[in-house]
């Protein structure tokens, strides 16, 4: 993996897990929030091949997946996307353990699922095949009592809906500001409408797929649109590994 832009302090050579740690970094001393968004798509703007990212992914696109991991307080996901890509806890090994120590950052993050409903499988991977408890963020009138039984936290962030502000404001109670959504694209939609989205890290794989799969924000619309800065460029085997940051506009 090398960077187009900006010049990388390794010149045109790969870029070294250091490398990538500064150009994924979050911002140093958050007192609040802050969301980075992590997606795959195809160069005609698919999010998926028969339903799932895995067929869009790439070497260099799981190497920043696992890094953005090894870098945020909590991982954020849909329940639809927990349960169409039969999501398990996060998972580490020394060298990642060994960031994340080096870092200031709890062994393992917890992965944080959106659901309205509450519906969730409590015999599946997310509560089952995990190092820390999942948190599943829903509403007043959702039944809770399995995923609880399960182990599961639950934080209450609305009554009708979940309520995105409310929720990184309850996840920010528990010391976890750095925020890493891995979608799906309702959960984008919606994030994209409530203007939360600091960053997004995008990797447009070189393929085209066709159908009717989805575009990574299906859902309300930004009024008026957020405008993102170009943060960074990276390149690996024909996939453009491409960085926006919230913009002044």
């Amino acid at each position: 993996m090398r960077s187009v832009w900006p010049p990388s302090p390794a010149g045109a050579g790969p870029l070294s897990d250091e490398d990538l740690e500064r150009v994924y970094g979050y911002p140093e001393g958050l007192t609040g929030p802050f969301v980075q968004v992590n997606f795959v798509a195809s160069a005609d703007g698919a999010v998926a091949v028969d339903e799932l990212s895995k067929g869009l992914s790439h070497p260099a696109d799981r190497r920043v997946f696992l890094l953005a991991r090894d870098l945020t307080d909590v991982i954020l996901v849909g329940g639809g996307t927990a349960r169409a890509e039969n999501y398990r806890g996060a998972r580490t090994n020394a060298v990642r353990s060994a960031r994340r120590a080096r870092l200031g950052l709890a062994p393992v993050p917890p992965i944080a699922v959106v659901t309205r409903t509450g519906s969730l499988d409590p015999a599946g991977p997310l509560f089952t095949d995990t190092r820390v408890p999942p948190l599943v963020v829903t509403t007043s009138g959702a039944d809770t009592a399995a995923v609880r039984e399960a182990g599961a936290h639950v934080l209450v962030a609305g009554d009708d809906d979940v309520d995105l502000p409310r929720t990184l404001a309850m996840l920010a109670e528990r010391g976890l500001r750095r925020v890493d959504c891995e979608g799906g694209p309702g959960l984008f939609a919606a994030m994209i409408a409530a203007d939360l989205v600091d960053q997004l890290n995008l990797t447009v794989a070189p393929l085209l797929v066709g159908g009717d799969a989805s575009r990574i924000a299906a859902g309300p619309a930004a009024r008026p649109p957020r405008r993102m800065d170009l943060a960074s460029i990276l390149v690996d085997d024909g996939f453009t590994l491409l960085r926006y940051r919230r913009g002044s506009g």
